[in-house]
């Protein structure tokens, strides 16, 4: 037997230097992992820093297992970009990889039949794949029995304990329970404390398995890494900041901000100063991700301005830096987020920029957790109702959740047995299923605490990296040496007067389009609501604006100032009345209007009110005052189309009064105000009402965009 692991080990070695070049050596945990999966056929669990070489194991694990005649590998990888690497990886040494995500639909029947004719070494397969009806019950079955190696990336994500959790990775648990005794598994990652380990390794430990998972956990430290923060006194300094310094900043690399908006904005003003950048968020279409990628990549831009859709498995070795203008709620995930630079250069820098609003986006993210018990009974008491599949849409017009809330609820719902999904939609199982609102309780706490350790991060004078890694709890954390903290160099925050300005003007320009809603929500006939399809072009509002996103670096703080739910309601302050002003000067219509109507606010009627009529005062329009309304005690839900439609049909009214003065207008182009958009009903419906008055034109008004 010894004979037959050196033998094996040489054979790793060999492979390594196809994969990684001729003077690369296996570390001795990477040789432990890859011994425990080819000849203990054992389940690992591997957690190394970002560059350690994980995929290194399961790569050299596969060509020894295919070369003793076992199956393919299969991998679950969370996004395109990871696998898009993986599979670059692969080639490198000798391996043929392919991959069935959302994104290469026609390739799938061939892909399924490569794997099954033996001719494929690695199955890459999104987590989303892992609960696709044909996918899990044709496919799935077939690779368990057929797979010599499954492998669970970035598996952090299984945890709800972890910083990204996501619903779909504990389908893997039945993946696991299904597969043939004495396969081997392995899970590899970054970014997992004790409590994450635990979970991790005890879902590995699934029924039939006798040995206890083999955890490999090694330092977090990152040499290259240099950390800092930058404490700016507003907004506009922060841009400003970035504009002067990136240019000093080593190689290209990655600007992180929160928030869609906020990529959008920085990407605009940075290019309008003369720096080649490209925004990346979740809006971002697919083939221009790739392109931007690349670009990155082969150092054609200086920087990307992202998301955090730009993060796992995103490989660019010599990344140069990582900045984030805004800390993320977790110190685990701003971890994750700057391993990402560093890999195969000697120093890369790491700059933090906190703003203001952060804390707002914090809040919005903790809002939209688990929901309350009484908002998933009724989702199952809905499916139970139903003889055959709910889609999403229609379920979405009976139960009071955003879809992506809905979504992610069945999903997790899914996984605990409570409900399956199938083709055409969702079923309720049957099963008996349990609210465990302590757990739930005990993951938000968890969240509060993530976001306490990150105020403390930004203002701690320790070292930063030695902060991360005991958050990680690193047992080898100790101070870097490196960061600004360590060294007492700390980054200047001078900037010029003239480039301050010049972000100030920019972040301070007031003005976005919104589009009007087109189509009716679906599934409207079952709730008694006689509308579908297209919103007739007769009862439809126009483009309409608002003077910024309640997201926006910009107008966004000033803007949640009055628009949060306990701010007083009154008049609006003057600067953004004036800004109001100025969208309206600057907007380009068509057809001017001629008069003001106002939407009328059960949480604001003060401002709303007075707002329009200011508005028709200084560009001397006709006052029509504000719809109609029957009293009201609860607002319409803000989150879910089909339920807002359902409560404001019978909401707005236009009087005998405004209708006569309506059909008095020469040219009848009505402004029609309100203080926030969110789901766009509100002014859809609204509208329509002085539409179907006799409105010629309805432009929508608002002060802010709720997205």
């Amino acid at each position: 037997m010894p004979t037959v692991v050196n033998d094996l080990r040489a054979r790793a070695e060999e492979l390594l230097r196809a994969l990684a070049g001729s003077s690369a050596v296996l570390r001795e945990d990477q040789w432990r992992a890859i011994e425990a999966l080819v000849v203990d056929r054992r389940r690992s669990l591997v957690v190394q820093r970002t560059g350690w070489g994980k995929s290194a194991v399961y790569f050299i694990a596969t060509a020894l297992l295919r070369e003793q005649g076992a199956g393919a590998t299969v991998i679950v990888s969370p996004l395109l970009a990871l696998m898009r690497n993986q599979i670059d990886a692969a080639a490198r040494a000798g391996i043929s990889a392919h991959t069935i995500n959302s994104a290469n639909l026609e390739d799938w029947d061939d892909v399924e039949a490569a794997v099954h004719r033996g001719e494929t070494d690695v199955l890459l397969v999104s987590p989303e794949r892992l609960n696709n009806p044909k996918f899990r019950d044709e496919v799935l079955p077939k690779l368990a029995k057929e797979t010599g190696l499954l492998v669970i990336d970035e598996a952090h994500c299984i945890s709800d304990w972890g910083h990204d959790f996501r619903p779909d990775y504990r389908r893997i648990r039945t993946l696991l329970e299904d597969l043939p005794r004495g396969i081997p598994v392995l899970a590899t990652t970054a970014t997992a404390n004790a409590r994450v380990v635990d979970d991790v390794a005890e879902q590995l430990a699934s029924a039939g398995v006798t040995d206890p998972p083999l955890v490999l956990r090694g330092s977090l430290d990152r040499e290259s890494l240099h950390l800092g923060v930058v404490q700016l006194p507003s907004n506009a300094h922060r841009l400003a900041w970035l504009a002067e310094h990136i240019d000093e900043l080593p190689g290209s690399g990655i600007i992180y901000t929160l928030t869609v908006a906020q990529a959008e904005a920085v990407a605009a003003f940075l290019r309008a100063q003369g720096h080649d950048v490209a925004s990346y968020t979740g809006r971002t279409e697919t083939a221009d991700r790739l392109a931007a990628e690349q670009d990155l990549i082969a150092n054609k831009v200086k920087a990307l301005v992202a998301t955090s859709a730009l993060g796992m498995g995103f490989d660019k070795p010599d990344l140069g830096f990582v900045i984030h203008l805004g800390a993320p709620q977790s110190p685990v995930a701003y971890y994750q987020q700057v391993g990402r630079a560093g890999r195969g250069v000697d120093r890369a820098t790491v700059l933090l920029l906190p703003g203001t609003e952060d804390e707002d986006v914090w809040r919005y993210f903790t809002s939209v957790g688990f929901p309350p018990e009484e908002l998933v009974r009724q989702t199952l008491d809905v499916l139970a109702a139903s003889a055959t599949p709910t889609s999403v849409p229609a379920l979405e017009v009976q139960v009071e959740l955003s879809r992506s809330r809905l979504e992610q609820m069945l999903k997790v719902l899914d996984v605990d047995g409570a409900v399956r999904r199938v083709q055409g939609g969702w079923l309720a199982t049957g099963e008996p299923w349990t609210y465990d609102a302590e757990r739930y309780a005990k993951v938000a706490a968890v969240r509060t605490a993530e976001q306490q350790a990150m105020r403390d991060y930004i203002a701690s004078d320790g070292c930063r990296l030695e902060f991360l890694r005991r958050q990680l709890d690193d047992p080898e954390a100790a101070p870097c040496g490196r960061c600004d903290n360590c060294t007492g160099k700390q980054w200047s925050a001078a900037v010029s007067d003239d480039v301050v300005r010049a972000s100030r003007a920019e972040i301070t320009r007031p003005g976005i389009e919104v589009e009007p809603r087109s189509m009716w929500p679906s599934g409207l006939a079952k709730i008694g609501v006689p509308l579908s399809g297209r919103i007739p072009e007769l009862e439809r509002v126009s483009v309409g604006r608002v003077i910024g996103r309640l997201s926006d670096i910009g107008w966004g703080t000033r803007l949640r100032r009055v628009l949060h739910e306990q701010a007083p309601d009154g008049p609006l302050p003057d600067e953004l009345f004036n800004a109001a002003v100025e969208v309206l000067r600057t907007w380009a219509w068509e057809r001017r209007p001629v008069a003001v109507a106002a939407v009328p606010s059960v949480t604001r009627p003060q401002l709303v009110a007075t707002l329009g009529e200011r508005l028709a005062k200084i560009g001397r329009l006709e006052w029509l005052g504000e719809l109609a309304m029957p009293p009201r005690t609860s607002t319409a839900s803000r989150t879910n189309s089909a339920q807002r439609v359902r409560a404001l049909p019978s909401a707005f009214s236009v009087t005998t009064e405004q209708r006569q003065a309506v059909a008095q207008l020469d040219d009848p182009v009505v402004l029609l105000v309100d203080d926030l958009i969110d789901t766009g009903w509100t002014m859809a419906l609204a509208g329509r009402e002085l539409r179907l008055a006799g409105a010629d034109v309805v432009l929508p008004f608002a002060l802010a965009l709720d997205a």
